[in-house]
């Protein structure tokens, strides 16, 4: 207990003396503690949001127990609730098993849309989970059953938004899609359930998508393909190994699969029944499982990559602030020799020297990382909203245990050379050179090879930063083939106007009338898949002639659009003519065709007035003859290439889905300003369908957040890199002029010229930019090899890019080794010796 308190006792010294040095230097400790404060802050941020959206494990009890169940290493297909329903009633291998679908919930009664997060569960959800309700209840299995009146359980935080945390909620109804669902419970704090990223608010059980709205009679009931819309997650039964799971499950699949075929059959969403080639591929599924600890997340798979790529950039903005901290304590240390050597010459210990030094680095540290704490929070909330999902962004241990080992390393990285360095002092030199008004001592090599580092670390993140923008300039700014200004999107439900599936046509149609009878618009359109979806409706053509190499070859693009789109869109016909009122669905078949798909099938011939046939499964359809050619354009997504497009008239397309999208080119002002008339016009056709907007042009942006994302943080990095690095070539180029002061006044008292001086500190700066620039090269060349899979139209070693982040590097160099140079090159000889 004695040795305990004495090395508090020595801590606490060190600690208050620690705080004494840096007082007395109140410039020396803003620079470190600023500089370590960005690049523990950033570091802090980053980590944030990959604790968030990758590491934190559910709010529920033993999260390790849970599994996600997916066919095979299709991550991305969901189940029909038939699959469920017998996957459920035949596995042996978890103790609970629960099946969800994640929902879009209106709970306006009509006009403009109020979108709140929805999840579909099924009855053992909760239970599977282990999660309680703060006030009333949880879904339970009788919740969930055919005919159901439906309940609803809300999340803690709607519950404080959307009812101010009353408790008068319960057995009071919410109104989704103008349906009344009884509230039955609110969760605990914290879970919002099992999608990272996608709070749900309002949980309903699966039988209640009967209920809300027109749209969904048969999910319950259909054994839709080729994909579903429910997700599984399951806990492991006692005694039963994950690694045992996936196995078990496989070996079941067949049974499950070919039971599902027997009771439901296999139907397009359109309600044919498909045929034996595809019947045979859904018997070939499997099923696979993956650790859903971590929940679920989207992010995860859209943001992974790019929050690894951002963790590496924020490291390496760390080890500059390091070296540029490393720095300014060499600079430090060598005006504080005769300090350190009358401490030596009274009998301190080299040993006890260097802990006090590293206790100043810790404590600089320490101060920057609170710093950078406050900072972490603001930027991590920031960058959240910038990904447009709500995460749960507080501060647990696994954060804060990060920053302090981060402070803790920082402060020993660039602590221990300066304070090693700062030591070797012999007493009676040190003594003798303050006496004659000098700093002496060896060369700063050390603070040089910082330097150069320093440069090398620049350039790869100046060298990212430049990839990373130009990526993201070359998607803003080239031709997707439309126009996406003066463009509004309208997106209508169907389903909560409660018409029967076969009235939907033709209230679309009558719809679209209205719209185009709205003051302002040019022209107007309904099609079925919204522009830059990231989304695609594939299938097979048959062209007559043409041989595919593969199935994938013969494989296209379709849309269902009504006449006037390409007009709305401004998206130009290239040959041919568009849709009009004489492509009915009793007319023959037609279709416009992208130039790709002209060119591919068809190559110079023209293939006007040709035929092709679409093929969906073992079913070929009629021939369809194509009418007009128009010009590739980004339908998908702005990364995509020109491939095969197939554009089948709104009237042929078959019975459209309960929600579809209209497109609205204004006459000339902000497509904005027509909303109002759009609310008006949807209201006189049935005020009880929802309706949202958005822009043309927001969808585009939205659709590149991450390269948006990545192109902000990388050129904020990239600039707080260039920063550091000047700091630092212009601290240690500084610090030489300084303790060259006598040998400078001696050349010019000799009759070195001004320029002379100028040129012999300039070359010295000049040497360390270019060993630090040459080390840059080699390391980005390998490194950006990390980034490739962000890049658009240029490649990780592009020249250009290499270029000119070295002249940015080099210049902002130059200036930094300018300064002190002009200012050697002033210098009094006559007063420097007098100093010496």
């Amino acid at each position: 207990m004695h040795t305990v308190l004495i090395v508090l006792d020595a801590v606490f010294q060190d600690l208050r003396y620690a705080l004494r040095a840096l007082r007395r230097s109140p410039g020396f400790a803003a620079a470190a503690i600023l500089s370590l404060a960005l690049g523990i802050g950033a570091n802090t941020a980053i980590f944030s949001l990959i604790d968030a959206a990758i590491l934190k494990s559910l709010p529920v009890p033993h999260p390790e127990e849970l599994l996600q169940v997916m066919m095979g290493t299709q991550s991305y297909v969901g189940y029909t609730n038939p699959t469920w329903e017998h996957l459920r009633d035949r596995q042996d291998v978890f103790s609970g098993i629960f099946a969800y679908g994640r929902w879009g919930f209106n709970l306006a009664s009509g006009g403009e849309a109020r979108p709140v997060n929805g999840v579909y569960a099924s009855g053992q959800y909760f239970d599977t989970l282990g999660v309680h309700a703060v006030l009333g209840r949880t879904l339970e299995p009788a919740d969930d059953t055919r005919g159901c009146a439906g309940s609803a359980v809300l999340s803690y935080g709607f519950w404080q938004r959307e009812y101010g945390g009353r408790a008068g909620v319960l057995g009071k109804t919410i109104s989704i899609d103008r349906h009344p669902i009884r509230i039955v419970g609110v969760t605990e704090p914290g879970f919002t359930g099992t999608e990272v990223g996608a709070a749900a608010d309002v949980m309903a059980p699966l039988c209640a998508v009967t209920l809300i709205g027109s749209g969904y009679p048969r999910m319950l009931d259909t054994n839709f393909y080729p994909v579903g819309w429910l997700q599984v997650i399951g806990r492991l039964k006692s005694g039963v190994p994950a690694s045992q799971a996936t196995p078990r499950l496989k070996a079941l699949a067949p049974q499950i699969y070919q039971a599902t075929l027997d009771d439901s059959g296999l139907t397009r969403e359109d309600g044919r029944q498909l045929g034996p080639q595809d019947r045979d591929r859904y018997l070939q599924r499997t099923f696979d499982t993956y650790p859903a600890a971590n929940g679920i997340s989207w992010l995860r798979r859209e943001y992974g990559q790019a929050l690894m790529v951002l963790m590496t950039m924020v490291g390496v903005v760390l080890l500059i602030a390091c070296a540029n901290v490393a720095n300014l304590l060499l600079a430090r240390g060598a005006s504080r020799q005769r300090e350190i050597a009358i401490r030596m010459a009274v009998g301190g210990g080299r040993g006890r020297l260097m802990r006090q030094l590293l206790t100043e680095s810790l404590l600089l540290s320490g101060i920057g990382a609170a710093l950078g704490v406050l900072f972490a929070e603001w930027g991590a909330r920031l960058l959240a909203r910038f990904l447009d999902a709500s995460l749960d962004l507080a501060l647990d241990l696994r954060v804060l245990a990060f920053t302090a080992s981060v402070a803790i390393l920082t402060g020993l990285l660039f602590g221990i050379a300066p304070a090693w360095r700062g030591t070797r002092v012999d007493p009676q030199s040190a003594m003798k050179a303050h006496a004659r008004g000098a700093i002496e001592g060896t060369k700063l090599g050390l603070g040089q090879v910082l330097v150069m580092a320093q440069i090398a670390l620049s350039l790869l993140l100046v060298v990212g930063a430049g990839l990373m923008l130009s990526t993201f300039w070359k998607l803003i700014s080239l031709d997707a083939g439309f126009e996406s200004g003066h463009v509004l999107l309208v997106t209508a439900d169907l389903s909560s106007g409660h018409y029967p599936r076969e009235r939907w046509s033709a209230v679309y149609r009558e719809m679209l009338d209205q719209l185009r009878a709205i003051p302002g618009v040019r022209s107007a359109s309904v099609s079925y898949i919204t522009p830059v979806c990231h989304c695609r409706w594939a299938g097979e053509v048959t062209i007559e002639g043409y041989t595919p190499k593969s199935r994938d070859d013969a494989m296209a693009s379709f849309n269902n659009v009504s006449d006037r789109y390409f007009e709305t869109l401004g998206a130009s016909i290239a040959a041919g003519r568009d849709f009009d009122s004489h492509d009915t669905s009793t007319s023959p078949k037609v279709a416009i065709v992208s130039k790709s798909m002209a060119q591919k099938y068809y190559g110079a011939a023209n293939p006007i007035g040709q035929h092709f046939r679409i093929r969906d499964g073992n079913i070929t359809g009629g021939p369809v003859e194509i009418v007009g050619i128009v010009n590739d354009a980004k339908y998908g997504s702005l990364r995509e290439e020109p491939s095969p497009f197939v554009f089948i008239p709104w009237s042929q397309g078959g019975v459209p889905g309960p929600l579809t999208s209209f497109e609205l080119r204004s006459a000339g002002g902000a497509p904005t300003a027509l909303i109002a008339g759009v609310k008006s016009a949807i209201a006189g056709v049935n005020r009880d369908v929802s309706i949202e907007f958005k822009t043309l042009s927001a969808k585009v942006d939205s659709s590149i957040e991450r390269e948006k994302l990545l192109a902000a943080l990388a050129g904020f990095f990239g600039a707080i890199a260039l920063l550091l690095a000047t700091i630092g070539l212009y601290g240690v180029m500084s610090y030489n002029v300084a303790r060259r002061r006598n040998e400078i006044g001696i050349r010019m008292a000799l009759g070195a010229e001004q320029s002379s001086v100028l040129r012999m500190v300039l070359r010295e700066a000049a040497i360390l930019t270019g060993i630090g620039l040459a080390a840059g090269f080699g390391a980005a060349l390998p490194a950006t090899r990390l980034v490739a899979s962000f890049l658009y139209g240029l490649q990780p070693n592009d020249p250009w890019t290499l270029g000119i982040a070295a002249a940015v590097l080099a210049a902002v160099a130059a200036m930094a080794g300018y300064l002190p140079a002009r200012r050697a090159s002033r210098l009094d000889p006559m007063a420097a010796l007098r100093e010496e």
